[in-house]
């Protein structure tokens, strides 16, 4: 599920998709910082053991090939009850997709992504390792046009003994006759797959196509495919030779190799026309043996078939000793029956060659005449010549030569030396003008350091130099970007630009303030940075919304980066508190009562702030820090009156009310003297 660390460093994000045995999503490699895909075993597939080791095997296989064609695959493990394996993340779009939506692709571009898958299966096919499973789904294409192999699930070591059935699965479209019939399969196989992915690409359709996996698959082994220049003029016959040679019913009229593959692609995208024809000259087509549905294909659903396939390992389970001995004595009289039919032929072969030999040595013999010298002659002029004196034009084949113009013959056979037998052939070759220069195909660099690129550079003829540093998502330190694609054909000697990374650009942390958290979350995502939540009160922010983040909006920070975001639960509810009575305290201990319980105090208007309290605001309940108001009053005085002047004490005389003038210096006690009356002042 999204959010979970797998191998305690592996954090689980978005799904991309789901294949037929795993789930991939793109995750974050906490320790190295690095976007990645993460495969993830299905559920009813994990407590399958003999899955499950295959599963293993998929990984310790796929991580040993090393190729700029091929998915590199940096981690595998089990987590709890998950298998996983941890891949290069890659962006781009099938080429399935590529060409639903483009259709037919340029001759050119169908032979360089033949080229590349070319190159990724013959390091595979070097480890032993057959794909199986080649198809435009599994190929995908990057934003720099190069192409890189997935998906080696279905991939095992030709010494792999681990499933009990030994069944494959292949989408029908796209595998081999061998595959269908549950023989035994080589790298030939895969080379059909790949002629099929070079067919649809040129022609935007599959040569096969049925109701069901099975009627495709029949077809596959009994109906040859229509030349692809039939559905798309376009198509040159030079690429359309090299297409059907490979998806040559007999394994053994196919390229042996995928190296062979790729070397006649090359040519072809060199304009090496001659060596294509060389490699593409096809043998005779067999007849295939047909089978019909239930004769070792098992019908299944969703375009899929499951083809039987037999290990040598399991050959003799469950057969007795007699079995098994009748089973061996049946393959030995096979044997011989076989030996003997060479024999016949081999006989048949010498006789008819003693007769040959005998009929040339008796007569029969034709005229011999000199060869006439065609060299400096045009190609006109040359085949004229050729007819006059008796003899027939073979092949006329272009070729380039420093030393004869263009459409002058440069070379022939037989020579002009020589004497040949009236009405034979004679071969010609046709200047095209001085060789151009070499051409040599540009490799690629991504993911290499500047030492590595410049060293492949030089290997391939070329010259490498470092350009710009580029922000990217590649490790920095590692080539990111290449100003010339990779495959494409260019002179040697050439300079190639390449860029090294200097790691991917900070992310600024977007500003998500008053933003509901769900909206809050997507921008944060959307950028590439992970979430955080905390809460608070908020009396300016409606519950729910973004009160801040931390980091502030505006901080740049690393891919993946933890933000933490304030979300408001609103305002802080009001604490009511009791209200003591405190009419005939003191002032100042009515104060100090009513502030310890969280009020704030203030006196009355005309009223000192001391002495006796005579009446509060408030008398029941009040919210936590409300206002209250005390009114006082002073102590009791007795009337009266008179007027004095003193000094520490004071007397003075008054009419009664107890008024009068005088002054005091000091604190302490005294008397006041008037008409009759005493006071304590």
């Amino acid at each position: 599920m999204p959010g979970t660390i797998l191998g305690g460093r592996y954090q689980v994000q978005d799904k991309i998709g789901t294949g037929g045995m795993a789930t991939v999503y793109r995750g974050l490699d906490e320790v190295l910082g690095r976007t990645v895909a993460i495969k993830t075993m299905l559920p009813q597939y994990a407590a399958d053991p003999s899955f499950a080791a295959r599963f293993k095997q998929e990984a310790q296989a796929a991580a040993a090939l090393q190729s700029p064609y091929i998915v590199s695959v940096y981690d595998w493990g089990k987590d709890a009850d998950t298998y996983y394996i941890v891949m290069e993340y890659l962006r781009g779009t099938d080429l399935k997709s590529g060409i639903r939506k483009h259709g037919a692709l340029d001759c050119k571009k169908v032979a360089q992504i033949g080229s590349q898958i070319a190159q990724a299966l013959s390091v595979a096919h070097k480890h032993d390792i057959i794909h199986r499973d080649i198809k435009p789904q599994n190929i995908m294409v990057q934003p720099d046009g190069n192409v890189k192999v997935m998906d080696f699930g279905i991939a095992r070591a030709k010494n792999s003994h681990l499933t009990q059935d030994n069944s494959v699965l292949g989408t029908a479209h796209y595998v081999s006759p061998e595959q269908t019939q549950g023989k035994e399969l080589g790298p030939t196989t895969d080379i059909y797959s790949l002629g099929i992915v070079m067919y649809e690409a040129a022609t935007g359709q599959v040569p096969f196509q049925g109701d069901d996996a099975i009627s495709v698959a029949l077809k596959q082994v009994n109906e040859q495919p229509k030349p692809p220049s039939q559905l798309n003029p376009a198509v040159d016959p030079s690429l359309e030779s090299i297409i059907l040679k490979c998806m040559q019913k007999n394994p053994a009229a196919r390229f042996q190799t995928a190296d062979e593959l790729y070397r006649t692609l090359r040519d072809y995208l060199a304009g090496r026309m001659q060596s294509v024809n060389s490699a593409t000259a096809m043998l005779t087509a067999q007849t295939t043996s047909k089978i019909e549905r239930g004769a070792g294909v098992k019908p299944v659903t969703s375009g899929t078939a499951s083809l039987p396939r037999v290990e040598r390992t399991n050959r003799y389970r469950g057969q007795s000793a007699t079995e098994q001995a009748a089973e061996e004595e049946e393959a030995r009289q096979r044997r011989h029956r076989r030996n003997v039919v060479l024999g016949v032929i081999g006989a048949l072969v010498a006789i008819c060659a003693a007769a040959f030999v005998v009929f040339s040595a008796l007569g029969s013999r034709a005229a011999l005449k000199q060869v006439p010298n065609l060299i400096g002659k045009t190609q006109d002029e040359a085949l004229e010549i050729i007819r006059e004196e008796g003899f027939e034009v073979g092949d006329v084949s272009p070729g380039f030569s420093s030393e004869y113009e263009k459409g002058v013959v440069f070379d022939q056979n037989p020579t002009a030396t020589q004497m040949a037998e009236e009405g034979s052939e004679i071969n010609i070759r046709v200047s095209n003008g001085e060789s151009p220069v070499e051409q040599v195909e540009v490799p690629n660099l991504s993911g290499l350091t500047q030492e590595e690129a410049e060293k492949r550079c030089e290997e391939y003829g070329l010259k490498g130099r470092r350009g710009d540093d580029q922000e990217s998502d590649v490790e920095a330190g590692k080539v990111c970007a290449q100003d010339t694609p990779a495959g494409q054909m260019i002179d040697r000697n050439s300079t190639i630009t390449f860029h090294i990374s200097s790691g991917a650009a900070p992310i600024e942390v977007p500003d998500v303030a008053g933003q509901s958290s769900d909206a809050a979350e997507a921008a944060l995502v959307e950028a590439g940075l992970t979430v955080k939540w905390d809460y608070a009160h908020s009396s300016s922010d409606p519950e729910g919304t973004v009160i801040r983040t931390d980091p502030t909006p505006g901080t740049t920070v690393e891919e993946g980066h933890e933000v933490t975001v304030y979300v408001s639960l609103g305002e802080e509810p009001v604490q009511t508190v009791t209200v003591p009575s405190v009419v005939g305290w003191d002032y100042s201990d009515a104060y100090t009562r009513l502030t310890n319980l969280g009020f704030v105090v203030q006196p009355a208007s005309g009223s000192t702030g001391s002495g006796q309290v005579v009446d509060q605001s408030v008398w029941s309940s009040a919210p936590y820090g409300a206002t209250i108001t005390l009114t006082t009053q002073p102590y009791y005085q007795e009337p009266g009156g008179g007027s004095g002047t003193g000094t520490g004490t004071g007397t003075g005389t008054g009419t009664g009310t107890g008024t009068g003038t005088g002054t005091e210096t000091g604190e302490g006690t005294g008397t006041e003297t008037d008409t009759g009356q005493t006071a304590t002042p």
